[in-house]
């Protein structure tokens, strides 16, 4: 009997699951259709197709660029705009040049506009390598044009290659130069009773410092004012030289600006005209007259056009299939220990990659895409095995640095078989440190105090209590091992002494260019420099590339391929709009809280902080 009953409650517990999950499943699904329904109607009306007769391609991009599309979480989109952040929307470096480069030799595209009003500031290196893409499409006999009603710096960077270059009448173009500013929390802190423990190795390794200083150091300055003027001048000789104009244009001193301002009567566009920056000033309504006249009329009263959004889905791979792969990982964002998530790499999960590509018989060679200013010393360890791994295999590894490979982005690169940079990419900041907060003081004040026994001199350490000098000497020890360490891989992959690497380290900054000159990098070159380098290698003569990324699942995929956009007006219909004044509370809460985010093991970590904060 007593099994009889035991067979019915099982049958019942089986019967009880399967309608929770029929329930789930029911549910889920009707939430995908709601949230289906919702896309399409945002973006039905906004469509702009016209794929049936030659049409101009207009390259609108909105929102950040970046190396490689990650998975981003439906609440963290939400979230990012109700904090005054609507650009969601990942546009990928590679997507964009394909594009340029597919229109170039098609033959129902016409030209190419450029219409950058949505498009986020862009690093200098990602700009340059979609100008080249441009400059290609330029070749083939196509007309550019670009048209704005204002122009950041960044946009007006790819409109200078246009052939020519429209401002609206009341618009302008700004152009601000680089800089690398960010807040210093020293009195802060002592006002909090907060005190911060600081271990760390390099002269110039200024992370710490906004935790021990009310402003940047004099070492600091002197070496960050070395790379961003040359980043600024690699900036104004790209934008003359498409312009026609001298550099020095671009750069006035601000009586020069007030004058030349004065002679306009301090009308922006006028000036810019003036100074040969835009060819014409016009409105929106001559612009599209403009663009009707050279490239026919659709049926919308506008030009013949396809987006770059709709024209993107109809390219083909048009690789030949070959037995002979060349793996491409891309390392993007802080490097962390354990799995990567939205903004971050981590090291477990770009290390299964890499082994992913050893062990694959059709690899021949791999590229490591670096775009990295560093983060944990244990996780980037973490890759750089996987990379020596790939290497006793017999398949060599090129890496190919973007905007920035610093500190530990520098970390995961040295022992690969060649390494290229541009030259303007950010790199070096070869350094280590730790940091630690405690709060006893503020404690204390509060009547709150922390004793007991421990069996160890580390029983007890924590955030309550003082930090006794015997362990922060042990920090400190543990920091000098680990700059010992990175400056004897150094040493080892780029064939010189540890003084060699020593005196290049010090946590400096170098740009790709002065990297070069000091042995930290091999050739001055882009994306398809490392893809010529890796094929050489791997000394195939026909290969295909392949991009190595973790598999998402159809509900991840599903919220991946929703546009930053359509988010961002979910996001208004739900919370209205936030204020922007929080931006500055919002800047001050993550830079407070960004050391929360850091999880190496062992509280070593190789960053670089003004790699990050170029503006």
């Amino acid at each position: 009997m007593k099994a009889i009953f035991s067979r019915i409650g099982k049958f019942f517990l089986a019967i009880g699951k399967l309608i929770n999950f029929t329930r789930k499943f029911v549910l889920n699904l009707l939430f995908v259709l709601i949230i289906g329904a919702i896309i399409f109607a945002l973006t039905d009306e906004d469509k702009t197709t016209d794929t049936t007769e030659p049409s101009a391609l207009v390259l609108n991009l909105s929102g950040p660029i970046v190396e490689q599309s990650n998975y981003d979480n439906p609440l963290d989109s939400v979230m990012s705009e109700a904090l005054g952040k609507p650009d969601v929307k990942q546009n990928v470096l590679f997507d964009i040049v394909e594009a340029i480069r597919a229109a170039a030799t098609d033959k129902d595209i016409t030209g190419l506009v450029l219409n950058l009003k949505d498009m986020s500031e862009t690093s200098l290196t990602k700009m340059r390598y979609i100008a080249k893409a441009i400059e290609e499409f330029k070749a083939s006999g196509k007309p550019v044009y670009a048209y704005g009603d204002n122009y950041t710096q960044s946009q007006y960077y790819l409109a200078s290659y246009a052939d020519k270059v429209f401002l609206s009448p009341d618009g302008g173009v700004m152009l601000t130069g680089y800089g690398t500013y960010t807040l210093y929390y020293k009195s802060l802190l002592a006002k909090l009773d907060v005190t911060t423990h600081v271990f760390r190795v390099g002269t110039y390794k200024s992370f710490v410092e906004p935790y021990i200083r009310d402003g940047m150091s004099a070492a600091a300055k002197e070496a960050n004012t070395v790379w961003l003027t040359q980043l600024w001048g690699a900036f104004s000789d790209d934008v003359a030289k498409n312009r026609k104009i001298k550099p020095q244009t671009l750069t006035p001193n601000i009586d020069e600006f007030i004058t030349q301002l004065k002679s306009v009567n301090g009308d922006f566009a006028q000036l810019s005209k003036k100074l040969g920056l835009v060819d014409s000033l016009v409105t929106r309504d001559q612009m599209t007259q403009y663009l009707i006249d050279t490239f026919g009329a659709n049926d919308k009263h506008s030009f013949k056009q396809i987006s770059y959004y709709d024209y993107l889905p109809l390219l083909v791979d048009d690789q030949q299939p070959s037995p002979n792969k060349v793996a491409v990982v891309i390392v993007n964002g802080a490097i962390v220990d354990g799995k990567s998530s939205q903004g971050s790499a981590g090291g477990d999960t770009i290390a299964s990659l890499l082994n992913q590509a050893r062990f694959d018989k059709q690899v021949k060679s791999v590229i490591l895409r670096v775009d990295s200013p560093g983060g944990s010393a244990f996780a980037s360890e973490v890759i750089r095995n996987a990379v020596d791994a790939l290497k006793r295999a017999g398949k060599p590894v090129v890496v190919s640095m973007s905007s920035v490979a610093a500190s530990g982005g520098y970390w995961i690169s040295s022992s690969a078989d060649e390494i290229i940079a541009q030259p303007t990419t950010i790199t070096g900041s070869i350094g280590i440190f730790a940091i630690l907060t405690t709060f006893e003081k503020g404690l204390e004040k509060l009547g709150v105090y922390s004793d007991g026994v421990g069996t160890t001199p580390f029983s007890g350490v924590g955030v309550t209590r003082a930090l006794p000098d015997g362990v922060a000497k042990v920090f400190q020890l543990g920091v000098d091992n680990g700059y010992q360490r990175f400056i004897g891989l150094v040493s080892k992959y780029r064939h010189m002494t540890l003084a060699q690497a020593d005196k290049i380290a010090q946590g400096r900054v170098w740009t790709g260019k002065d990297a070069q000159q000091r042995g930290l990098v091999d050739k001055l070159g882009d994306f398809d420099t490392a893809i010529t380098a890796a094929v050489e290698l791997a000394k195939v003569k026909d290969y295909q590339l392949v991009w190595m990324q973790q598999p998402l699942s159809p509900v991840q995929q599903f919220f991946k391929e929703m546009s930053g956009e359509v988010t961002a007006k979910i996001a208004t219909m739900v919370l209205g709009d936030m204020p922007s004044t929080l931006a500055p509370v919002t800047k001050v809460a993550k830079d407070l809280t960004s050391l929360t985010n850091f999880n190496d093991p062992n509280g070593r970590y190789a960053f670089c902080l003004n790699c990050s904060t170029v503006n």
